[in-house]
């Protein structure tokens, strides 16, 4: 029940993000952006994220990263982080300076939890070419999760990492982030995988997905996560759990997309013309869905409760 406990806890404190059918929103998770170490998951996939924010900041939208963005279980500093990933940050800046930026942070970065963390680690960085610091978040605000309210009908979409139902990376988050560093990231390197990690673990993977589908049943709330690293679509007629997935996937990129008035589940891989020559391409896994189609079907539940009560 704690777990429930967590999640709601965010949710009655999460600050509110109003928009309608006319907003352009991406939501991406789980980037673990790196030092550019073979340890780094992030790395094989930076062009293709580049290339999607792009994409994405030239078409308007509001970019809304629901945790673990940046890896700081298995380094030390942010400030190498941003060094070797200096172009998207950059980028990210420029989401930020147009007020079409919000952060949540995961398990993984729940050092930016701190706002002391934040100001001397987020909000600006020392170029050593020009030998001055360069302003990236400036004041930025980190939350632990976020709601999308829409003016209109008032249907509220509860964004959040999902480590809250997942024990050992939420109560235990030290223990679990001194055994990454210092056990299971040399051990990956050589193919053995973390049990406690709910993105290489199937069975840690199925207990925190049925918690967080639970909790989206219970209270009729749509609900969408990363954490997993596995994405989730659902039909308008059940739970109102997603999940964004990741941008650590082989050779692709996930993420969900609010745009017009439709919700969508896309990916962005790298794809051949007929001439040879690479790009990188935009890919819908699932969708469109009519957003207010779920938004009527959660209606129509809480009907369904009200008659058997």
């Amino acid at each position: 029940m704690s777990a429930f406990n967590n999640l709601s806890r965010v949710f009655d404190s999460a600050e509110q993000i109003l928009f309608d059918d006319s907003s352009r929103i991406v939501l991406m998770s789980d980037c673990h952006r790196g030092n550019g170490s073979f340890a780094d998951d992030f790395s094989s996939n930076q062009n293709l994220y580049f290339a999607a924010l792009t994409h994405y900041y030239q078409e308007n939208y509001t970019y809304i990263e629901i945790g673990d963005g940046d890896e700081l279980w298995k380094n030390k500093k942010l400030s190498d982080i941003i060094l070797v990933n200096i172009d998207v940050f950059c980028l990210l800046s420029k989401f930020y300076d147009a007020k079409r930026l919000y952060f949540i942070f995961g398990n993984h970065d729940i050092l930016k939890k701190s706002k002391k963390f934040v100001k001397n680690n987020f909000s600006n960085f020392f170029d050593e070419r020009l030998r001055k610091y360069i302003p990236l978040f400036e004041n930025i605000i980190l939350h632990e999760g976020l709601i999308l309210k829409h003016t209109i009908s008032e249907d509220k979409v509860f964004l959040v990492h999902g480590h809250q139902v997942d024990f050992f990376n939420d109560e235990l988050w030290r223990l679990s982030r001194f055994l990454v560093k210092y056990l299971w990231k040399p051990l990956e390197l050589v193919g053995i995988k973390n049990p406690i990690c709910a993105a290489t673990n199937y069975a840690k993977k199925e207990s925190v997905e049925k918690k967080l589908t639970q909790w989206a049943k219970s209270k009729n709330q749509m609900l969408i996560a990363g954490h997993t690293h596995r994405p989730v679509f659902p039909e308008v007629n059940e739970p109102l759990y997603f999940n964004d997935g990741c941008c650590t996937h082989p050779r692709n990129i996930t993420g969900i997309e609010i745009a017009d008035g439709y919700i969508f589940l896309v990916k962005w891989v790298i794809k051949t013309k007929d001439d040879g020559t690479l790009y990188v391409g935009r890919e819908i896994l699932e969708g469109p869905k009519k957003l207010m189609d779920y938004f009527n079907a959660s209606i129509d539940s809480n009907k369904k409760i009200a008659k058997v009560k």
